[in-house]
């Protein structure tokens, strides 16, 4: 006689991305019982086809330069290219090895996996290929996919998305990126340093938009040393196939050439055609909309990562399922705070941010109401040794906390840890100043930077 309660749970979570494996595990570590739907494989965009394979092609490109580079060392090197295959091969041996990782922590964990495309029945129910699935509490997480552009068609050999780009066996001789945000400067980054002649169009004024001004220019000055043209303020209009590739047309009625043209325009929620809204469940543009703990317009349904408007971010979406399962558990979590979540574009040289841009903060506090200070690289020894080139930028309420921490240079990535600290936790530029920061070290220049806002300048002109 089957078990009644065989496919009842407590908790059901529709898509194993970082928002929706993170749910599960939290949830059964607290003694839920859990079912996890994915319709391709555990890990979801960002360990498949997103922050992991490209940041392995970052560092392929990295390697690549530093080749190329070796003599300003004293080191004798020689660059003869890029073989794609081995590149693809140490790219796909990085996600194998971590999805390996995740499927054994879902054993371990007791997670019920479900294989197969789900989509809500009943504000109670999932149904994947025919069989239905209940539970008390049921948390959507379907992530997102690369959007295009209304009458660009993507074929997926001359006009391709980041999957696309991921799965390519050759060095394009030159691309064309749609789009200066984020995937497009990365991409942008990682092919010139494989050799490829690369143009981003963007159609906003600057690249990296929602960053700081300062931290954009920076780029746009890095990449213009590079070599990596890009055409801002010149919204795209339309593209021909030709025998070489692509015809790009920009406003102003300029073409551009190429060999592909990436669509990096942004990414947009995987929600159509799942039931979200003939069950009730409030919808705006795709986006589920929820309140600040994350439930929906319906009872019991929750929603995680990228479908859920704001920053399309895995760690989001990673902390976000944490959040979830704790407040199904009835442990009434610290809400998530969107502004405290750092941000990083890991282009050479990487761009890193937490909390509020200058123009953000001077339109929250009043004009006059901001102190800001930028701390050169150019001061900070360890970065001297890296040749690296950018800078720290605080900014602060007068009198009061740092509401925005900004830098721009070689691996500055591995400073936002600090920089999430010191944002969310409302300190003002006297409480890091005592610090001691670690010499050499680029975390220094979070110190020289604090010791600058707290009146006692020491490495600063």
């Amino acid at each position: 006689m089957s078990d009644p309660h065989a496919n009842s749970f407590d908790v059901l979570v529709l898509g194993g991305g970082s928002g929706g494996y993170a749910t599960a595990f939290r949830a059964t570590q607290l003694g839920l019982s859990v079912a996890l739907v994915e319709k391709d494989k555990l890990g979801g965009t960002c360990l498949h086809r997103g922050c992991i394979p490209t940041k392995a092609l970052l560092h392929a490109g990295e390697v690549a330069d530093a080749a190329r580079e070796a003599d300003q060392f004293g080191i004798q090197a020689v660059f003869n290219g890029v073989d794609m295959k081995a590149v693809n091969a140490y790219k796909d041996g990085v996600v194998t090895k971590l999805y390996k990782g995740l499927q054994g922590l879902a054993k371990a964990r007791k997670v019920t996996l479900i294989e197969g495309e789900g989509r809500l029945v009943a504000p109670d129910a999932v149904e994947v290929a025919g069989t239905r699935y209940t539970a008390k509490n049921v948390v959507l997480a379907t992530g997102s996919y690369s959007k295009t552009l209304p009458g660009l068609v993507v074929d997926g050999e001359r006009v391709i998305t980041s999957e696309h780009a991921l799965a390519l066996d050759h060095v394009p001789d030159s691309a064309i990126i749609l789009g200066g945000g984020v995937i497009g400067c990365e991409f942008a980054s990682a092919w010139k340093s494989f050799g490829v002649d690369v143009t981003i169009v963007e159609a906003l004024p600057r690249l990296l938009a929602v960053e700081d001004e300062a931290s954009s220019k920076a780029l746009e000055r890095a990449f213009r040393k590079r070599g990596i043209k890009f055409k801002v303020g010149k919204p795209f209009e339309g593209v021909e196939r030709t025998d070489a590739g692509v015809k790009v047309s920009i406003q102003g009625g300029e073409t551009i050439e190429a060999e592909l043209l990436l669509v990096a325009v942004g990414r947009g929620p995987t929600t159509a055609n799942l039931g979200y809204e003939e069950h009730g469940v409030k919808m705006e543009r795709g986006f589920v909309i929820t309140d600040e703990r994350l439930r929906t317009s319906v009872p019991g349904v929750y929603a995680v990562g990228d479908i859920v408007p704001g920053v399309q971010l895995a760690h989001r979406g990673f902390q976000q399922g944490i959040f979830v399962a704790e407040e199904i558990a009835g442990l009434h979590p610290q809400v998530i705070e969107e502004s405290g979540i750092p941000r990083v574009t890991y282009s050479e040289p990487e761009v890193a941010s937490v909390g509020l841009n200058e123009s953000k903060a001077r339109e929250l506090h009043g004009e006059d109401k901001i102190e800001t200070v930028q701390y050169d690289l150019t001061g900070n020894g360890k970065s001297q040794i890296l040749k690296t080139a950018g800078f720290v930028k605080l900014i602060r309420v007068k009198d009061g906390p740092v509401v925005g921490v900004h830098m721009v240079g070689a691996r500055v990535s591995e400073l936002i840890g600090e920089a999430q600290l010191i944002y969310n936790w409302e300190a003002f530029p006297g409480d890091v100043a005592p610090l001691v920061h670690m010499h050499p070290t680029q975390n220094e220049a979070l110190g020289e930077a604090h010791l600058a806002l707290a009146g006692k300048p020491l490495h600063v002109h």
